[in-house]
């Protein structure tokens, strides 16, 4: 089998970046070392970052290419193959495509059947025609009636690696500012003023009849089948203690230090959005994800609705907040893999998966360091 001999990279390793050669083919890693080459074929990195592929566990992408406007619903392949397109240019090699269950409203996306779409997944793999290899995260929204209906074409999915439990009812967890569910909700999803007002009305209830039993539904499948569970937008310690009794790996964006704090001593991965720390802040006036990272809060980041934001994130935790750079890079490659128990990617070592990203840290006209992704690899690949 033919190998691929990269030169002049600085590698991305564990605990430290280390200038050196790095040789691979399909099968895997073969070979890193320290140090020039004279080997004949190498490929020149010139001085490049060279970094294990990014492993993605919650992305609402493809969400985002299938339905572009509100109420707009594009087909499967073409936006499949776009959503791909992007993620395998922003560095990511694996990718749990989020995928949400649950909504009243049958327009929504998350009130209809996946079937087609997991169709078009397999029939694209089949072709050879994806760059990332794309895995399965499905958001189970508690409240609503038809979650567990809408959850059926994934029983027992190959793809399957991780569920979340959701409750966006307003006025707790993420939406806990009305207002802000407000924005949300009329802004993006194009709900009407008195649909919002609708919808809110009737949430309670909702909540009050469907959260429980539907919780307890799918605690006891990812038990049984061996898939991670994660809770969503935890706001207090009971939040936390919910999700640790219940078996959860992670907790996805907490909304206050406080959870993210209960979080750690109870042994659950904290994850947070890569956009929350490129913006700033939180979107939604929730707790600031560098702010975390700085306290030792932050174990995983998610590109959320960005694919982009990952790499970016990356740089911003280094250049700005002082985390090295190999510790920013686990969150996006080696952490992530770990806790979807993807033992066989998310490092340079050797054996392990070929899923690489050569990057070129560029210093803009404002001082900003930004990640330009030079070619991506994936099983020895090349893809991007």
């Amino acid at each position: 089998m033919s190998q691929t001999l990269l030169r002049n990279a600085r590698l991305v390793l564990d605990n430290e970046i280390v200038a050196g050669t790095l040789t691979f083919n399909q099968d895997g890693i073969t070979a890193f070392n320290p140090g020039a080459t004279s080997a004949r074929g190498a490929l020149d990195l010139d001085g490049d970052l060279l970094a294990p592929g990014l492993v993605e566990m919650h992305t609402d992408n493809l969400e985002r290419h299938l339905m572009p406007r509100p109420q707009v619903h594009w087909a499967e392949a073409p936006a499949l193959l776009a959503h791909d397109a992007e993620v395998a240019g922003a560095g990511i090699t694996t990718v749990l495509d989020a995928l949400g269950v649950g909504e009243i409203d049958l327009e929504s996306l998350r009130g209809r059947t996946w079937n087609t779409l997991l169709d078009c997944l397999q029939e694209c793999t089949t072709h050879d025609a994806l760059r990332s290899e794309h895995l399965i995260h499905v958001r189970c929204e508690l409240p609503a009636p038809n979650t567990i209906e809408l959850f059926a074409p994934f029983h027992n999915h190959p793809r399957l690696r991780l569920i979340s439990l959701m409750d966006h009812t307003p006025g707790q967890r993420q939406w806990e500012n009305i207002e802000h569910a407000r924005i949300y909700y009329v802004g993006k999803k194009g709900w009407s003023t008195a649909t919002y007002e609708a919808k809110v009305a009737a949430a309670a209830e909702m909540q009050e009849r469907y959260a429980r039993p539907h919780r307890a539904h799918f605690v006891d499948y990812c038990r049984i089948n061996g898939i991670a569970l994660a809770s969503h937008d935890d706001t207090t310690t009971a939040h936390v203690e919910e999700a640790h009794r219940d078996g959860a790996v992670m907790s996805e964006f907490p909304t206050t230090r406080h959870a993210a704090e209960t979080a750690r001593q109870l042994g659950l991965a904290i994850v947070m959005g890569g956009p929350n720390v490129v913006r700033g802040g939180s979107h939604s006036g929730n707790v600031a994800a560098a702010e975390l990272a700085c306290g030792g809060l932050l174990d995983i980041l998610s590109s959320d609705y960005v694919p982009g934001s990952l790499l970016s994130a990356v740089f911003v935790l280094h250049h700005k907040h002082g985390i090295s750079l190999p510790h920013a890079f686990a969150m996006v490659t080696r952490r992530p893999a770990v806790a979807l128990g993807l033992h066989d990617r998310g490092r340079i070592a050797k054996g392990l998966r070929a899923d690489l990203v050569q990057i070129r840290p560029v210093v803009m006209s404002d001082g900003c360091v930004r990640p330009l992704v030079r070619a991506v690899w994936r099983e020895g690949r090349r893809v991007a």
